[in-house]
């Protein structure tokens, strides 16, 4: 696939389940200050979810280009406005807004963007994403999971554009209106779904989705619509963003090292969910498939949990970089 380099990536961190305001700067990652106008700044709260603001720099057409999108929206309804207030982001000049996959805890803050944002957007998501899903615990417990409601979204001013392959941004105006571009800008691959191959990643056991009804329960532990964002920074390599990974972060890799055509993995950030019963067993493997691929930069955010996260930086100490809610990662 067609996937062309981009000069740089900006890499936000706006929802996240850890927040840590004592983490210096480097140069590769750029923290908000705790201090402003000789005061404490206000501070960003920390939630399980996810959101990421992405930005992206290259030349097109003999112009420096910059587009700015936004990945998943949190887990509560303004935890994502509250931090963007905080941190200064401005949401309103975002062009588009992917989702990983359909699970609360990326999709709640959804309509609270779209109202903040005041303006006709387009959301890439996977049609899968619109299941109605149930968690189900061994024990028999349950519970329904939210979900996206199109009727809400569209009323809010979002465009669905429901895709299960790969696709690519930015979206140009020929693109929106359905016309052939003769120009390809094709800087950030959306992997669609994500193939399983590897017999460690189990998805998400746990899932169940409503056929007829809330009483009518079918297991669907693979989340189809997991999906990544991944891009090809020149003379670096790839940048491959997840959600929460439920594919599984090997999966991930090995799909778009395949797809791109490029060995060479810069950066992987994102959820790599190996947190709770039925994943932290998964981690020995995934480490060590990690370090077979051997990225330059591992960043595990939201889902990864502590145990990983640790034994990432015991096995890859240069390789960790430590995310925190407000950190800006400059590759």
């Amino acid at each position: 696939m067609n996937l062309q380099e981009i000069d740089s990536a900006k890499i936000t961190i706006l929802v996240d389940n850890i927040t840590d305001r004592l983490l210096p700067s480097s140069s590769k990652v750029k923290r908000p200050p705790m201090v402003s106008n000789q005061k404490i700044a206000r501070a960003p709260i920390a939630e399980h979810g996810f959101s990421i603001v992405l930005e992206i720099f290259y030349t097109h057409r003999n112009t420096v280009k910059r587009n700015k999108f936004l990945f998943d929206t949190g887990v509560s309804k303004d935890g994502i406005v509250n931090n963007s207030d905080v941190l200064g982001i401005n949401l309103a000049d975002i062009e588009t807004i992917i989702l990983s996959h359909g699970h609360f805890d990326h999709i709640s803050g959804l309509i609270s963007t779209l109202k903040r944002i005041k303006k006709p957007i387009e959301i890439i998501v996977h049609p899968e994403a619109f299941l109605r899903r149930w968690l189900v615990y061994p024990n028999g417990n349950r519970a329904r999971m939210d979900f996206l409601n199109e009727g809400e979204i569209l009323q809010a001013g979002g465009t669905i554009r429901k895709i299960d392959k790969i696709s690519f941004l930015p979206r140009s105006e020929d693109k929106i209106k359905k016309k052939r571009s003769k120009m390809i800008n094709n800087r950030v691959m959306i992997t669609g779904a994500i193939p399983r191959v590897t017999d460690f990643e189990k998805g998400f056991p746990l899932q169940y989705k409503e056929e007829k009804n809330e009483s009518d329960l079918v297991p669907d532990p693979l989340v189809n619509d997991d999906q990544a964002l991944i891009m090809n920074v020149r003379k670096k390599g790839l940048i491959i963003l997840t959600g929460c990974g439920h594919a599984g972060i090997i999966n991930t890799i090995k799909f778009a090292k395949k797809v791109t055509g490029v060995r060479k993995i810069y950066c992987v950030i994102g959820g790599f969910h190996l947190s709770g019963h039925g994943y932290e067993e998964s981690i020995p493997l995934t480490i060590s498939e990690l370090k077979r691929e051997d990225p330059q930069y591992v960043v595990p955010c939201h889902c990864t949990g502590w145990k990983a996260a640790n034994e990432i930086i015991n096995k890859m100490p240069g390789k960790f970089i430590q995310p925190s809610v407000g950190s800006t990662f400059c590759f």
